[in-house]
């Protein structure tokens, strides 16, 4: 079957990428079907510096916590603070530890001030932008910093009598942090405090927070900077898909669990329209969050579903946001042996290059009416391709061996 394949794999390479759509995507996301894997954040950072240096993307957005993702923005586009500070404070999710992150937060600042001693201009300068929300597997983050941040913007600049609340009301709804922290809130929705008095006039206030940011646009675009209400309006997105996330917290219903992922997606979805709308922007994270078809997996023993952040960025940008997924032989060191030959995966391994990136129209028709079969991973942490869903992405960057890192 290779024979019948290998016109369809190229280099990995950004002309080749390029060359899977029609006109440059202004949301150009690179999937990954695994996590914590530096040869594979390795092979995103060369394909990613193509796209910036020959196809005139500016914006980087990965699966980090959009908050602490300011942190970084400002050290790569005006060196505020220290490497190691950047990514002990400014990557979640235990990634900032990567080298690969390391290097890829490391290059994005050399390249703004490679152009000379003052740097690159404004509107040539590298972005960075985590797009995930304030979120862990075992716990999401209070709403304090996101509620208190926009409120603190309005303040300075709109009418008192305007304001729905007072800084020390949010304080004393908002209580202590370790309130919506508590991990147990997790296995235990008794224990959070997501459907409490309190949490739902916070949400009243927060709508009514991002109302006035949105009423009061043309007064405020004038009187500071767009960077500066841009900011404010993640604030709002983020007190507002936090307080939503808790309220699905404390839910007893059986759809507790897809609120909750639904939820994430959707905060996540918000955060990469934001970035779009000030230019081209290359996305990375793991596949399921990329995909254009709806999402599934089991928890608890049940079947979840939901629609990914990719599946609702497609539906409003269209042809302006391209989806390409990484698929993967082997990754040894985690029990993940060479793929069985009637499956995707190992279609894919029988071709003679180490790495390639695939037209999957192409490799759908090389395929013809015989469908892969299914391949099921022996660990969990790596999540191969569904071959019913191949025409759901553009192309397939296929990498044959991951070595231990």
């Amino acid at each position: 079957m290779a024979t019948d394949i290998k016109d369809t794999a190229h280099a990995v390479e950004a002309a080749a990428v390029m060359r899977l759509f029609p006109a440059r995507p202004r949301l150009l996301a690179l999937g990954e079907p695994t996590h914590g894997e530096d040869a594979l954040l390795d092979l995103r950072n060369e394909l990613f510096r193509q796209l910036v240096e020959q196809e005139g993307y500016r914006t980087i957005a990965i699966e980090s916590d959009c908050m602490m993702g300011l942190v970084v923005d400002d050290y790569v586009t005006s060196g505020t603070g220290t490497l190691d500070d950047v990514m002990e404070h400014g990557i979640s999710h235990g990634w900032g530890t990567s080298a690969a992150n390391r290097e890829l937060v490391r290059w994005m600042r050399a390249y703004n001030v490679r152009a000379d001693n003052d740097g690159r201009p404004a509107s040539e300068r590298l972005r960075f932008a985590g797009f995930d929300g304030p979120l862990e597997i075992t716990h999401a983050a209070s709403p304090r910093q996101a509620l208190t941040a926009l409120h603190g913007y309005l303040s300075a600049r709109v009418d008192a009598d305007l304001l729905p609340c007072t800084a020390d009301t949010l304080d004393r709804l908002l209580g202590t942090d370790d309130r919506w922290t508590n991990p147990a809130a997790m296995m235990d929705p008794s224990q959070s405090t997501g459907q409490s008095a309190e949490a739902g006039q916070l949400r009243l206030f927060a709508d009514d927070l991002v109302a006035l940011l949105d009423q009061q646009t043309p007064h405020l675009l004038v009187t500071t900077s767009r960077d500066d209400w841009d900011r404010a309006r993640l604030y709002g997105r983020t007190a507002t898909g936090l307080l939503r996330y808790h309220h699905w917290m404390a839910d007893t219903s059986p759809a507790r669990m897809t609120g909750l992922v639904g939820v994430r997606d959707q905060m996540m979805a918000h955060n990469l329209l934001a970035v779009a709308e000030r230019g081209p922007a290359l996305v990375h994270a793991q596949n399921a969050h990329l995909q254009r078809a709806k999402s599934s997996m089991r928890m608890g023993g049940m079947p979840v579903e939901w629609w990914s952040a990719g599946a609702l960025v497609s539906a409003r940008l269209g042809e302006e946001y391209a989806f390409v997924a990484t698929a993967l032989g082997t990754i040894r060191h985690q029990g993940v042996d060479t793929p069985p030959p009637d499956t995707l995966e190992g279609r894919l391994y029988a071709l003679p290059e180490d790495r390639c990136v695939i037209d999957t129209p192409r490799l759908a028709t090389a395929l013809g009416d015989t469908r892969p079969a299914p391949r099921i991973s022996p660990w969990f942490g790596y999540a191969p391709l569904d071959p019913a869903h191949l025409a759901d992405s553009d192309g397939i960057v296929f990498v044959k061996d991951v070595p231990q890192s």
